[in-house]
């Protein structure tokens, strides 16, 4: 089930209070156990309703106003998406809302999302049905010729990625059908990217990647940057971290464990 949790606004964030730095650690905190128990989707905070605007229709014609509006209990601040097993599961999250946030003095209301199974069967359900013929995730699987512990250990002080899972053949049951000099060797690793994983294994008959690269897109110039040097470090640049006619800033390397990535910033969608 998807829940919405809404921040509701209050007089400090209608007039534009920025949270602070100890606020910004809480909830990032607070975003970060939900992420790693798999029911964050997303989240932000809106800035204040003196910014935005509201759109009415009156007979299919639509009327602009510009705000700030009166405080209701209709404004909202921020909200999260969490994606749970029940409202209870939802309402356990919400009683972990940051007491830091207003002194401990907010208004939060939960949501349900409807879904496709809430509406009656016709053509118009047809079609969303068919937009829903998607995976629930898709992650990327790399093999190591041995340098799996090392290579997602460097991945993830490159992205800041939660290393979640580095498991050993040696610890598991399938100890017993591989050579004793391979139980210290990875048979399964998971980096955790915002919900999406990279994971990684040692292979006995390893062979390199080819044709095949990891892609990670970033807002900001500076981190995509940052990441592209480090991971061509000790490796080579396939293409430069530069302007193309399809991004801001694109680069392609090969790291030193083998493995492909293109790195881009300000990525247009290719239609």
């Amino acid at each position: 089930m998807k829940y919405m949790l809404m921040r509701k606004a209050d007089s400090d964030t209608e007039s534009g209070v920025l949270p602070s730095d100890s606020l910004l650690q809480a909830m990032a905190d607070y975003n970060e156990r939900m992420t790693r128990a798999g029911v964050f989707v997303c989240g932000n905070g809106v800035r204040p309703s003196r910014e935005g605007c509201r759109i009415e229709f009156h007979d299919g014609e639509p009327t602009v106003s510009s705000g700030p509006f009166r405080m209701t209990g209709e404004l909202l601040a921020g909200y999260s998406v969490l994606e749970v097993e029940s409202l209870e599961e939802a309402i356990d999250w919400a009683r972990q809302w940051p007491k830091e946030d207003a002194n401990g003095n907010v208004t939060l209301e939960l949501r349900r999302y409807f879904t496709l199974d809430d509406f009656r069967a016709g053509p118009g359900l047809e079609k969303h049905e068919a937009l829903g013929h998607l995976p629930v995730e898709m992650n990327v699987h790399v093999a190591f010729p041995g340098t799996c512990r090392e290579a997602m250990k460097f991945y993830s002080e490159v992205t800041g990625g939660h290393l979640e899972a580095m498991i050993t053949y040696g610890e598991t049951p399938a100890s017993e059908d591989v050579p004793a000099d391979m139980h210290d060797q990875i048979v399964h690793a998971s980096l955790n990217l915002r919900g999406r994983r990279l994971m990684g294994a040692d292979c006995p008959e390893y062979q390199a990647p080819v044709g095949t690269q990891v892609h990670l897109e970033y807002d900001r110039e500076d981190q995509a940057e940052r990441v592209f040097r480090s991971l061509s470090d000790g490796g080579s640049v396939l293409m430069p971290f530069e302007q193309t006619f399809w991004a801001h800033r694109f680069g392609m390397a090969r790291d030193r464990f083998g493995l492909q990535w293109m790195v881009s910033c300000g990525l247009e969608q290719c239609m």
